[in-house]
């Protein structure tokens, strides 16, 4: 399947019948240290380069930047708003039902576009409705909200059947927690996509597998691994481009370990959404087209999995719908 894709056409089909582009740009900085205008630059770039997925959030707090960016890239004529797949979240304190739609208006208003491509809700894990995205009592720790994912979906469907988004998906589901899905009854629109940290470290064969039975793409965050901020990055993980393995493989077609990483996932039909502020990273993560990994390099880099997350979300591992405690 992947071997038919192009810089120009590189969309796989999500079952209900819209398209995703296989390679996205992640919009994630951190507030506090990106400065202003860096979003808007990186994905005005990033159009220029080819890149038509754009993964963003609310929480980022820069979704005003990267709606400008397509907008200004429509109106020179670069793209059509069709042309590009914008994926927006439903951030954790807006779980209950009646705050799904109005949490998604917000980023379409911030973005100044009539409809996202995508709208996944960002963590199983609900917390205080409120004015702070991260909730906590006098005593630091956060304040957490009953769960009910089922009547989550069911609100985000009517975002959907209203228009205000193509698609529907979630972010950081286990297995069971999308079952608790699947098998609602009057289930009316199915979850497209899962997006989930995914690369050679950590491989996820089994959830990769459950998602392909049902039908769900997997997208897949950190694809090159993450940056080593311990405030929330297992650094008990050593640094994926590194990888001998990669380098190596990377020698043999004239790429970098992070182009075969990319490709690696791409091959096996996994999104990547590789998150940069930097141009010639950006250039250089695009630049994964013009070759392809043969079975025996594929298995390769499948046997490097050492079923380690970059990303464990520890500090909210108290929480009752925390996900990675299952197997998968």
């Amino acid at each position: 399947m992947s071997l038919m894709l192009t810089a120009k056409n590189h969309s796989i089909p999500l079952s209900d019948g819209n398209r995703i582009p296989i390679i996205g740009l992640g919009t994630y900085g951190d507030p506090r240290t990106t400065p202003k205008g860096t979003a808007r630059e990186c994905v005005k770039l990033a159009i220029d380069v080819g890149y038509r997925q754009f993964d963003g959030a609310l929480v980022y707090f820069n979704e005003h930047e990267v709606g400008q960016a397509i907008r200004e890239k429509i109106t020179d004529g670069t793209v059509r708003r069709e042309d590009i797949f914008y994926c927006g979240k439903l951030w954790s304190t807006f779980h209950p039902p009646e705050l799904v739609r109005p949490a998604l208006e917000r980023t379409l208003k911030t973005l100044q576009l009539d409809y996202v491509d995508l709208y996944i809700i960002e963590l199983p894990m609900a917390f205080k409705p409120g004015d702070k995205f991260y909730p906590k009592d006098k005593n630091g720790k956060y304040i957490y909200h009953e769960t009910d994912l089922c009547a989550t979906w069911e609100a985000l469907e009517a975002c959907k059947d209203a228009g205000l988004t193509k698609s529907l998906g979630v972010s950081n589901f286990n297995r069971r927690q999308l079952e608790l899905i699947l098998n609602k009854p009057g289930l009316k629109h199915r979850p497209v996509s899962n997006q989930v940290e995914c690369h050679p470290y950590f491989t996820q064969p089994k959830l990769l597998e459950f998602c392909r039975q049902n039908d769900i793409v997997i997208v897949g965050y950190s694809p090159l691994g993450t940056s080593r901020d311990a405030s929330w990055v297992n650094l008990k993980c050593p640094p994926l481009l590194e990888d001998e393995v990669l380098v190596s493989i990377g020698k043999k077609y004239n790429k970098s370990p992070s182009q075969v990483a990319l490709r690696f996932n791409v091959q096996r039909g996994v999104v990547v959404i590789p998150k940069s502020f930097n141009p010639q990273r950006i250039t250089k993560n695009f630049q994964i087209f013009d070759f392809s990994l043969t079975d025996d390099e594929m298995e390769l880099i499948e046997e490097l999995n050492k079923n380690i997350r970059f990303v464990e979300l520890l500090m909210w591992s108290d929480h009752p719908e925390y996900p990675f405690h299952d197997d998968y």
